[in-house]
């Protein structure tokens, strides 16, 4: 296993949407080395566009404020139902020192495959349902940063080169 490097915004490959994943490719490698990297960055979901991989998978572990949750990795996910509204705070991996207020879906059910293939429908709501359709965002080139005001978004990019400015 292998902590992969997380992308950070602007970085252009995070706006990409990502390609779906041919039938039967081995993921088992790639899943680990990304659950890795989420539990070592300490976030509770993780997409392949992150990581620089251009493929639809995603990986959740939302244990820590849901313990009745278990992780969770999925391939070529799908949001094929959504319903009601809910508000929350979010943060994201690859957009450092900033939370967004977004309005989702409070009930999702996401279609997808396991590692091992196996096609799966998932119910979710509450934190699951919100990082599922965070991570699935991902995978369409959509960050937590699009979601906010052109003036609060312009302010974020230069908070964010000046940041970078300062750790060089």
């Amino acid at each position: 296993m292998a902590t992969l490097t997380i992308l950070k915004y602007p970085d252009p490959f995070l706006k990409k949407p990502a390609a779906s994943v041919p039938e039967k490719e081995d993921m088992e490698g790639l899943v680990q080395d990304m659950f890795e990297t989420m539990y070592a960055a300490r976030g509770i979901g993780l997409a392949c566009p992150q990581v620089g991989i251009g493929k639809r998978v995603i990986v959740l572990d939302v244990s820590p404020v849901d313990e009745a949750s278990k992780p969770l990795a999925l391939i070529n996910p799908e949001i094929i139902s959504r319903e009601g509204k809910e508000e929350s705070e979010e943060g994201c991996l690859s957009v450092p020192e900033l939370s967004v207020k977004i309005s989702r879906a409070s009930k999702v059910t996401v279609s997808g495959y396991t590692p091992e293939w196996e096609l799966v429908q998932i119910a979710a709501e509450g934190i699951l349902a919100i990082a599922l359709q965070h991570e699935i965002d991902h995978l369409d080139g959509v960050l937590i940063v699009d979601y906010l005001s052109r003036l609060k978004r312009e302010f974020y990019k230069k908070k964010v080169k000046k940041m970078y400015a300062q750790r060089m």
